[in-house]
């Protein structure tokens, strides 16, 4: 599947329809008088979040989007047909900015949210409307106002509840096709990841979304390799599985050089709870393996886990770790909507 995850698109809104200048004719009609209806109004550009679709990639091919017109009003008072909307279907976790891209218009996180971004143009008056005791058959009507337009960018940030980083070649996507019935593409040479994969997990009775995004290098946060643009991806999540080969000389490197491009990159990843794990551990001595684990506690500040997705060492312990983090958010989450809306939590009991 291919992937986009940033477009540039152009909307407008239709505009709404003229105003008609008519007058009854009927044969025995002694006293006819204007009957010219009003135009009908412009279609609305919508955006609506849709499930079941995870790319922009619809928006690579298409980038101008225009509501219909309102038709125009007609005699004996007939008001124009009402133009035909256009709705731009999204994917949860799309962005819409303003042209400049820094501007939040909309955050659309969950299916079913639809927001109309432009209003078409209202219809005009026709001569009816014109009528007075003192005007009893006016000749003219209004034009339908013009519909609005702009340039809007897309951006999508997957949503996931768990995000995996870590240096080209770490392990990441092996571990998500161990854990998930995704197929992201594996090979043994850096960068094999180019684009974000996302994979269903479940352990005991909990599900969650993995989401393994292409790895980082020194200086990412500047442009080096692949750049951090993909770090947007993980910034809804729950919790970070930060995977570090073991099969490196120096690990605790490794962990300093990732850490420092999510602290570069900012919006708050850094700060979301990590559990560090070190991969590949068939392919290490288990004696080598307890000094390098020794090496990255002391540089993470916290004991990693042991874990190889090629044998299933450890794989349990970690999906675990990450399924405890996502609970306690969800629970979070659970309760600032109770408290949002007034009402008690599931299960709450006095």
């Amino acid at each position: 599947m291919q992937f986009l995850d940033q477009a540039k698109v152009y909307v407008r809104s239709g505009d709404g329809g003229n105003g008609a200048v008519s007058f009854r004719r009927e044969k025995y009609v002694e006293f006819g008088g204007p009957d010219g209806g009003g135009g009908g109004k412009g279609g609305d550009v919508v955006v609506e979040c849709v499930a079941n679709l995870n790319t922009l990639l619809d928006y690579r091919y298409q980038q101008h989007f225009k509501a219909k017109k309102g038709g125009h009003g007609m005699g004996q008072n007939r008001t124009g047909a009402k133009g035909a909307d256009v709705v731009l279907k999204l994917p949860p976790g799309t962005q819409i900015f303003e042209e400049d891209g820094e501007t939040l218009i909309a955050d659309l996180t969950k299916p079913g949210d639809r927001i109309v971004l432009l209003r078409g143009g209202n219809g005009g008056f026709g001569n009816t409307h014109f009528k007075s005791s003192t005007n009893q058959a006016p000749r003219h009507a209004n034009p339908g106002q013009q519909g609005e337009e702009m340039n809007i960018w897309l951006r999508l940030k997957l949503i996931a509840d768990a995000g995996i980083i870590g240096l080209p070649n770490a392990g990441k996507s092996t571990f998500l096709a161990a854990v998930s019935a995704a197929k992201p593409k594996i090979a043994d040479y850096p960068f094999t990841t180019l684009h974000p994969n996302l994979g269903m997990a479940r352990i005991d009775t909990t599900d969650f979304v993995l989401a393994d995004i292409p790895g980082l290098i020194e200086g990412a946060h500047e442009g080096v390799g692949i750049g951090d643009r993909f770090l947007g991806h993980v910034e809804r999540t729950a919790v970070l599985l930060h995977l570090v080969d073991a099969t490196l000389d120096d690990p605790a490197e490794a962990y300093a050089i990732v850490r420092g491009e999510v602290g570069a990159y900012g919006a708050g990843v850094a700060e979301k709870p990590e559990i560090v794990a070190l991969s590949k551990a068939d392919a290490v001595p288990k004696d080598e393996m307890k000094k390098k684990a020794r090496a990255l506690k002391k540089a993470a500040g916290i004991t990693p886990l042991i874990v190889s997705a090629a044998s299933g060492e450890g794989v349990t312990e970690v999906l675990r770790a990450l399924a405890s983090e996502v609970r306690d958010l969800r629970a979070q989450a659970n309760k600032d909507d109770a408290a949002q809306t007034g009402a008690l939590p599931r299960g709450w009991r006095p």
